[in-house]
């Protein structure tokens, strides 16, 4: 086998341009099915964190406003009554409003945030800077407030602007807040990304919202579960137990966030498999290259396979010396498509700052579809030059 292997590299070497050439087309399709690859996965774990620090990963209690005429509010007694379910893990009021901040240079609409201190053992609020909320302005409902990174250098140019002031419009008034907090959700590349679409968070204890709107309730309950636990089974659960101790019925709605954040990763999954598949289909494009090069090299070499075969070589040893070269074309389109591929994955990974990891599953199948296209495209060019006749092959010029 290695003399075959020696034959090939010998005969590829008379046509260095050409050899390289379709190297370079093999090596063009597998770095594609790289890099999508490591995109998806790379997509895959980033949507995963940002989602899961928006919140995306419990259970949502909130008042079914396309109910059958039947209202309740959530309150702290509703509260204390999930608590007490075995598999409830944390539970944290929640209150929302759209709101403006009053910038230096201007206003800038935001989503308004009123949460407890435990919220963070629930939604992911990676610190930076300062602190969260103490229980003693969540009791008293001070005007403190937590901001984003991305805000702060936006109105400041700086990361830390604890001890400043912004003006946020909470439950329809105009109020001042101090900032005590620099948090950073995730990593920030849906911000980077889609920014325009997603607005600015503002976080301030909910007992503040509620004093400014002059309620008592909450919009919704965010419910973290155990792992393992049925996040709808006991969304159930809770709905049932609070239309039961309010005398109403269908008054409360509970929405799965982990579904629907498995339902995005699912669109993420089809997107992948299209993509996938395009390259794949690049890949067998350039595979062809690899027929049309062999034939190309039968027909240049006739002669050579006659005299070969005059001096006593078989048609499965002429068969193999073709396709020797057929797989090794293939073999090493395919080493420099995986080293592009990854070069190109982690300067892309390191430019949005997200971790990559190296999928052996996705480099091995790579190879094994590169390699077995070679087999299968060098296969009729070699079965064309073993059945060449002897005297044939001699006579052409």
């Amino acid at each position: 086998m290695i003399d075959y292997l020696k034959a090939a590299f010998r005969n590829l070497g008379r046509k260095r341009t050409r050899t390289a050439l379709t190297v370079l087309g093999i090596s063009i399709g597998v770095a594609s099915i790289i890099v999508i690859s490591n995109i998806s996965q790379c997509g895959t774990d980033t949507l995963n964190t940002e989602l899961d620090s928006l919140g995306l990963s419990g259970i949502s209690i909130s008042s079914n406003q396309n109910g059958n005429g039947q209202s309740a509010s959530l309150t702290e007694e509703d509260l204390d009554s999930i608590r007490k379910i075995g598999q409830v893990e944390q539970v944290s009021p929640l209150m929302v409003e759209d709101t403006d901040i009053t910038l230096r240079d201007g206003r800038e609409n935001a989503l308004l945030w009123g949460i407890d201190s435990g919220t963070s053992d629930i939604v992911s609020l990676q610190v930076l800077y300062g602190r969260l909320f103490s229980q003693k302005e969540i009791r008293t409902g001070a005007n403190v407030c937590l901001v984003d990174e991305a805000l702060s250098r936006s109105a400041y140019g700086r990361s830390n602007i604890i001890g400043k002031e912004l003006s946020l419009r909470c439950g329809g008034v105009e109020q001042p807040f101090t900032v005590v907090g620099i948090i950073k959700t995730g990593s920030g590349l849906l911000q980077n990304l889609i920014g325009e679409y997603i607005p600015t968070f503002i976080y301030v204890p909910y007992t503040t919202v509620q004093s400014a709107a002059g309620r008592e309730d909450f919009d919704e309950i965010a419910v973290k579960i155990h792992p393992g636990d049925s996040a709808d089974g006991i969304g159930k659960r809770i709905v049932n137990l609070l239309d039961r101790s309010k005398g109403t019925n269908g008054a409360f709605v509970s929405s799965n966030l982990a579904k629907q954040k498995d339902g995005l990763m699912r669109i993420l999954d089809i997107v992948t498999l299209v993509l996938s598949a395009v390259g794949a289909i690049s890949m067998l494009v350039a595979s062809l290259s690899i027929m049309t090069v062999m034939l190309v090299s039968v027909h240049e070499r006739t002669r050579e396979i006659g005299i070969k075969k005059a001096l006593g070589a078989t048609r499965g040893a002429i068969m193999l010396e073709f396709l020797a070269e057929a797989v090794l074309l293939s073999l090493v389109g395919c080493l420099f498509g995986l080293g592009t591929g990854y070069l190109i994955s982690c300067a892309g990974a390191a430019y949005f700052h997200v971790a990559l990891r190296m999928r052996l599953d996705i480099m091995l199948l790579a190879a094994a579809f590169s390699i077995c296209s070679g087999i299968v495209f060098g296969v009729y060019p070699a079965y064309q030059a073993s059945k060449l006749k002897p005297v044939d092959a001699l006579r052409q010029e």
